[in-house]
């Protein structure tokens, strides 16, 4: 949310307000928790986007792509309207009982 609200204020025009937009709406939904498989997709995609359109230091968009990545892949937290819609799964790995140690 914080990133996309800086580059908003450069050329009016500009075809990357759109993204721009966009990862300022998805910031929000990662901060409410709503849709976070979803969100953290499109999160990835625009920062990518971002990567391969804009000149400049690429290392944040790099850090929030990874974010964005591990969002889809972990899913919602506890306290995420998601988790409080759906329920959270979690995955419980249990030692085996006959295993020898």
């Amino acid at each position: 949310m914080l990133g996309g609200t800086p580059e908003l204020r450069g050329v009016p025009h500009s075809w990357l307000h759109g993204a721009h937009f966009v990862a300022i709406g998805v910031g929000i939904l990662l901060l409410a928790g709503l849709w976070t498989p979803i969100a953290g997709a499109l999160e990835a995609i625009i920062e990518i986007w971002i990567i391969f359109s804009q000149r400049g230091e690429p290392s944040i968009h790099y850090l929030l792509a990874a974010l964005g990545v591990s969002l889809v892949m972990l899913g919602p937290g506890a306290w995420s309207i998601d988790a409080w819609l759906f329920g959270r799964k979690r995955i419980d790995i249990r030692k085996r009982q006959n295993c020898p140690s």
